[in-house]
């Protein structure tokens, strides 16, 4: 078994303003759950008074790099093309571990938190450690999401993915405190990868940024409207959601907004074209966070087909805008619907059962959908950002332990 709290040295109290070291595998421009919670903890902790750091891939060639962003020092590790992947970036170990080391060497920060346990991750758990750093280790990935891009047979993807997962307890077991966003996360680290305790703790949203601001008019599509947000992935599962919209009756005049970019957009918007969804159906690409608020307000209803969630932060920040959703039946998913009250689950990839999910929310009233609305804000507020940065706060300045927001929550 793995001991997520090992002993440590006695230590000195930590000084009022902390030097913070991020080490992300993924970071902005990156879009995804783990960039984008890497991003938020760094504007929290900069906003809070601390000096923060990233140590990130960069995402071109060239060599080491520093850039000076409003929320933290990124310095930026030389980097490959994964050839599976769109944007992914590969650190070699030869280039990356000693880099780090120098890195650390340097900064000589006060707590190292890592988002992963691949490449960049990997070279700041082994560092930090052997420099005696306190380290928080977060997971935000399931080693089963690699499947899509390891060109290899099931058999072998399987071996893979029992490596990763030996690798995960090895690696992130060297960390003061592990944490992941969601119970369900928690409970399959420690039967996975043999955690004895693993931290569930939850990315956080900003409640209050997804709420009609007072005086704002909002312009109302003239269609009921559906809304995805996220990558266009294949595990993301949006062509079953695609299908699904062609499943409605059309004089119900579902259209569907998809938020988003990836590797699938040229094989969605093939689907949509044989489909003759086209005048029902808009891929946005990217968009600002503002466009992104705006897109959650103007929406009827929020779906994720996706099946490797562990938590899903678009979800979420769906909710706070007091959206009804129609999720998928998979991972953390069903911790988010109320069935019923502020939405669906669907089998995954059932079409046809997600575009009945979509009808019965959108056949309610306003004054219903309203309602599911109001129960989803509800649920979306045990997520508070505030908590959860005062929770990492409390982590980074020696705490073993910290109270969460599921506590009595049922999740």
């Amino acid at each position: 078994m793995v001991n997520t709290v090992p002993a440590e040295a006695p230590r000195s109290e930590p000084p009022e303003k902390l030097r913070i070291l991020i080490a992300a595998d993924t970071y902005p421009p990156d879009v995804n759950g783990a960039a984008v919670f890497s991003h938020r903890l760094a504007k929290n902790m900069a906003a809070r008074g601390h000096e923060v750091h990233i140590a990130a891939a960069r995402t071109e060639r060239g060599p080491d790099m520093v850039e000076h962003t409003e929320e933290a020092t990124v310095h930026r590790f030389r980097s490959f093309k994964a050839p599976t992947h769109e944007y992914i970036r590969l650190c070699l170990p030869w280039l990356i571990e000693p880099a780090m080391g120098r890195l650390m060497d340097e900064l000589k920060p006060d707590v190292v938190h890592v988002q992963c346990h691949y490449m960049i991750g990997k070279a700041a758990i082994d560092a930090a450690s052997d420099r005696g750093l306190r380290t928080i280790a977060t997971n935000h990935f399931m080693p089963e999401n690699l499947d899509p891009f390891l060109p290899f047979p099931a058999w072998f993807r399987r071996i893979v993915a029992k490596n990763s997962w030996r690798d995960m307890g090895r690696l992130m077991g060297k960390a003061a405190v592990v944490t992941t966003p969601t119970p369900l996360a928690a409970r399959t680290m420690m039967e996975r990868a043999g955690f004895k305790n693993v931290l569930p703790l939850s990315n956080g949203i900003d409640l209050a940024h997804y709420r009609v601001q007072p005086g704002e008019a909002l312009t109302r599509p003239d269609r009921p409207t559906v809304l995805f947000v996220g990558r266009l992935a294949v595990e993301k599962n949006v062509d079953v959601l695609i299908d699904a919209i062609a499943e409605t009756d059309p004089a119900l005049n579902i259209g569907l907004d998809i938020v988003g970019d990836g590797e699938q957009r040229d094989v969605l918007a093939e689907k949509i074209a044989t489909l003759g969804l086209g005048d029902r159906v808009r891929m946005r690409g990217h968009v600002t966070e503002e466009e992104l608020r705006l897109a959650y307000l103007q929406a009827d209803v929020f779906v994720q087909p996706g099946t490797a969630e562990l938590q899903s932060l678009v979800s979420l920040e769906a909710m706070s805008a007091g959206l009804p959703v129609v999720l998928a039946d998979a991972l953390a998913l069903p911790h988010l619907v109320d069935e019923g009250v502020n939405g669906y689950l669907f089998e995954p990839g059932n079409a046809k059962e997600l575009a009945e999910g979509l009808v019965r929310v959108l056949s309610r009233d306003a004054s219903g959908r309203a309602a599911m609305g109001e129960r989803s804000r509800e649920m979306a507020g045990r997520h508070s950002i505030t908590t959860t940065m005062d929770a990492f706060e409390e982590l980074y300045r020696g705490a073993d332990w910290v109270e969460n927001q599921y506590k009595n929550s049922g999740q």
